[in-house]
């Protein structure tokens, strides 16, 4: 967080972060870690990706680059959930046709489908009545550091008082709406889709790997949809500068260490808490209305 503050307030003049630069493989690489880490981790992947190329200096990626390679992001969820979502699937189709409705199955998968609706709806809605928001001011630097700091705070809110005494096995229908409720504020940059969902998930009492595990189940139609709408947009515009080479090497990147960070997250909650995830995201919107302080970099 430190190396990060420095780099921004080390730019003088303010930094513009309009303009589009070519990218090169060695910033493939790392915009493709930068993805893959933060889609997963609670910290925000949209923030990131915005804030860490300002902060080496090499300008916006653009938005055609960055969905591209979100690609990698979606083939490492599924990969790494195959045998979950081949299990949820066929066992409520099953559940359906046996008319079991009590079966764990068909209770994840009912409350996936549920979950799904308010993201969209939202989405949508958005999309509808705010057709610039990608210009919009909730998507400056200022709005991201705003909502990193709110989202550490509720996820500290979270650790103190969740009870954490629920199961996977335990999922609710109920759980899936109220979390998919939490997944809609990820619309708004810097609120992070895992972050929210993950402090909903123990506001409701869920133990963390449950909550963590049902996150990432939750998230695959959202993300999914997500990167599919945001991939044809931007490759109606065009990709830029961005050669083929380095949106290959860049995806490949993203799959690597998505599937790394789902791992590692998924292992870590086991016997951990998320107190360095709540200090972090508060250091990171810190530094970031530090940096817009004292002019290192615009608000924008």
């Amino acid at each position: 967080m430190i190396a990060l503050l420095d780099a921004l307030l080390a730019q003088t003049p303010a930094a513009d972060v309009s303009g589009q630069t070519q990218i090169n493989l060695v910033q493939a690489i790392v915009l493709g870690i930068v993805q893959g880490l933060t889609e997963f981790l609670p910290i925000s992947s949209s923030a990131h990706l915005k804030v860490v190329p300002i902060a080496l200096g090499w300008g916006d990626p653009g938005v055609a680059y960055t969905a591209v390679i979100q690609l990698g992001s979606i083939v490492a969820v599924l990969w790494y959930f195959w045998k979950d979502l081949t299990t949820i699937t066929f066992g409520a189709v099953d559940a359906v046709v046996r008319r079991d409705y009590n079966s764990q199955e068909f209770r994840i998968a009912l409350g996936i489908a549920l979950g799904t609706i308010p993201v969209v709806f939202f989405g949508l809605l958005i999309k509808i009545l705010v057709p610039d928001f990608d210009k919009s001011p909730l998507r400056s630097l200022g709005a991201i550091a705003i909502a990193s700091i709110v989202m550490s705070l509720l996820l500290a809110i979270a650790e103190k008082i969740g009870k954490r005494n629920r199961t996977y096995e335990k999922l609710t229908v109920q759980d899936g709406i109220l979390m998919g409720l939490a997944q809609a504020m990820a619309l708004i940059p810097g609120c992070s889709r895992s972050g929210s969902t993950l402090t909903a998930g123990l506001l409701i009492g869920l133990e963390r790997p449950a909550a963590a595990r049902f996150s990432f189940l939750l998230g695959i139609p959202a993300i999914t949809l997500a990167g599919l709408v945001e991939l044809k947009g931007a490759l109606g515009e065009g990709i830029g500068d961005a050669g083929v080479a380095a949106l290959i090497v860049g995806t490949i990147s993203a799959f690597v260490f998505s599937y790394l960070s789902i791992a590692w997250l998924m292992k870590f909650l086991q016997t951990q808490n998320t107190w360095v995830f709540v200090w972090y995201r508060l250091a990171f919107g810190v530094a970031i209305l530090t940096a817009i302080a004292g002019g290192a970099v615009k608000n924008v």
